[in-house]
């Protein structure tokens, strides 16, 4: 199956440093596309539809993908593994902070990775990290991110493998045997958007507002966005 997963942040005109919490970037230097640049990369790079709507859900911080990925797949609406195409400024999977994924997630069977609610009441799960849970748990065959032209590099250069992630430590090869290899995730970037073209329709979507990294203006574009979706 086939998710896109968009962070409001990817329309701005420049990547906005990060706010403190409570607190939204300022708008200057980092104004939100014009409507009409945000549907037709909606329309014609990903093939959405205002006539056809597909299921998704709007949420404040992108590590709340996890949770709506979760329901899909507990209603029998998504199967795992599933591809996930990342339309966001950062890759989000965790620069600096791949320490606990790696070592202690992946000591993990594989099926208790999965533990959404646990992880994040001790504050291992972040916007900046997310995804690498969902890779730890073997949610995801393929990851394509799609960057804003400003974006800086910020992949972990240690989950990298040729052109894929494959999650690996000392204890994830010591406990191979029990849990089975990591499997290798081909990853795609695309630094310039117009790119990036979605070879397949998209089973889902989901929208992340990441307040702290997009200045308050940047809103206008959600009901735009959720024409697009069925809210569910």
């Amino acid at each position: 199956m086939n998710v896109l997963d968009i962070d409001l942040d990817f329309f701005l005109a420049d990547v906005c440093p990060l706010a403190l919490p409570g607190e939204r970037p300022a708008l200057k230097g980092h104004e939100p596309w014009e409507e009409a640049r945000v549907r037709r990369f909606l329309e014609e790079n990903c093939g959405l539809s205002r006539s056809r709507p597909i299921p998704g859900r709007i949420f404040e911080t992108h590590d709340l993908a996890l949770d709506f990925w979760q329901d899909m797949l507990s209603r029998g609406r998504l199967t795992a593994p599933f591809r996930v195409t990342h339309v966001d400024a950062h890759s989000d999977l965790g620069v600096g902070q791949t320490g606990y994924a790696l070592n202690a997630l992946l000591a993990l069977p594989p099926e208790k990775r999965t533990d959404i609610a646990l992880f994040r009441r001790e504050g291992h799960i972040s916007e900046a990290n997310y995804l690498l849970f969902a890779l730890a748990a073997r949610r995801i065959s393929r990851l394509d991110n799609v960057r804003n032209p400003r974006s800086l590099p910020d992949v972990p250069e240690e989950i990298l493998d040729g052109n894929g992630i494959r999650l690996s430590s000392f204890v994830a090869r010591l406990l191979e045997k029990k849990h089975g290899p990591e499997p290798l995730v081909p990853f795609v970037q695309y630094p310039d958007c117009t790119s990036f073209k979605a070879s397949a329709p998209f089973d889902c979507v989901s929208v992340a507002v990441s307040p702290r990294y997009a200045p308050r203006e940047a809103d206008r574009l959600l009901p735009l966005l959720a024409e697009y979706m069925l809210i569910c």
